[in-house]
């Protein structure tokens, strides 16, 4: 791998253009000697898998404002974690966010390692984030391929192959423009150019650093790529919440499951999710259908709930009581909040 006249072009692009992000070290900044803290780079590639730079920038400053360092992350409560992730969706990612803090904070003396190979080997680490660590924090030959990337590499060689199949050429074609020097900045210079110019709709193909060298511009193909197979038809399940409260005002809940969807998170007892949910309430009580049905998707599945609601004065078979002054509903995942806003009218002490 060298200095490539085009990875060198990109850079000086990058130094003027490079957008400002709260974990980002900019290029000014680098040059007058400030480096990335590792702790905020990893914490923010955490955050970033499968969702916006937008929705990610408050989380961060949240978390990095709690936990200033790795090691009060990794002694932090889960529930406090999982609480403050709420909302941001993947919920396994936060899961492995405190995994992979207590190792760092316990087997690594809160350091994070500097390798690709190093990286790997912690909990929720795999090839993609440990290359952006690697080369964003320390500098290391490391190439990042996501789908900024993918969509830069598959016009700049016109790549007809549709993804997910063309995803080795297109990590190949990366990893050959990918420079011996300034590897974090090209790599975030490469994402920067993919989510800013090289769109996926409408590419700002004039104003592009590549527009010389690329392909796809010059047959004039750039907004037909990259290609991608037909995505499957997601199924649909059903499930039934059970929303309960009690004249005090407190109200039942309960942790799910560390596996799984929404594992860790607090959520309203319920029944399983399939074709045909079978009732499940967690007391005995007079339940009421509100006639609103909750819908939210996730990765693999469209999900539909029906909604039931009761006053509580029994015990509970499953779940516990939470007083009213210690409940967050922002520390609800999407689809329990969401529930909420529908039962908590219907349940209101006024």
């Amino acid at each position: 791998m060298r200095d490539t006249p085009d990875a060198l072009v990109l850079l000086d692009w990058y130094d003027v253009h490079a957008r400002k992000m709260p974990w980002r070290v900019m290029p000014g900044e680098k040059q007058a000697g400030v480096r990335p803290d590792p702790y905020h780079v990893w914490l923010s590639e955490i955050m970033l898998q499968q969702t916006t730079v937008a929705a990610v920038k408050d989380y961060f400053i949240k978390f990095v404002s709690t936990w200033p360092t790795v090691a009060e992350l990794a002694a932090a409560d889960d529930a406090d974690v999982m609480a403050a992730w709420a909302g941001l969706g993947y919920y396994a990612r936060a899961r492995n966010l405190l995994k992979c803090a207590r190792v760092v904070a316990s087997d690594h003396d809160g350091t994070f390692p500097d390798t690709v190979a190093e990286l790997q080997k912690l909990p929720g680490i795999g090839p993609y984030t440990s290359a952006a660590i690697a080369s964003i924090a320390f500098d290391r030959q490391a190439t990042v391929v996501d789908g900024n990337v993918e969509r830069v590499m598959s016009r700049l060689f016109a790549i007809e192959t549709p993804l997910p199949t063309s995803k080795p050429e297109l990590t190949e074609r990366a990893e050959e423009l990918t420079p011996s020097s300034r590897q974090g900045d090209y790599n975030q210079a490469v994402m920067d150019l993919g989510a800013t110019i090289c769109t996926p709709k409408s590419p700002a193909c004039g104003i592009c650093p590549w527009r010389d060298p690329c392909i796809a511009r010059a047959q004039g193909v750039a907004a037909e790529l990259p290609k991608k197979l037909p995505k499957k038809v997601k199924p649909t399940r059903h499930g039934i919440a059970y929303v309960a409260r009690r004249t005090d005002g407190a109200w039942l809940l309960e942790t799910r499951p560390e596996k799984g969807l929404l594992g860790g998170m607090l959520g309203w007892p319920g029944s399983e999710w399939g074709d045909a949910p079978q009732p499940n309430p967690p007391l005995v009580a007079e339940w009421r259908d509100t006639g609103v049905e909750v819908r939210h998707t996730f990765t693999h599945f469209h999900l539909k709930l029906r909604i039931m609601v009761s006053w509580a004065e029994t015990e509970p078979v499953s779940g516990r009581f939470i007083p009213h002054r210690e409940f967050k509903p922002a520390s609800l995942p999407t689809v329990m909040r969401k529930v909420y806003d529908v039962a908590s009218p219907q349940l209101s002490l006024n």
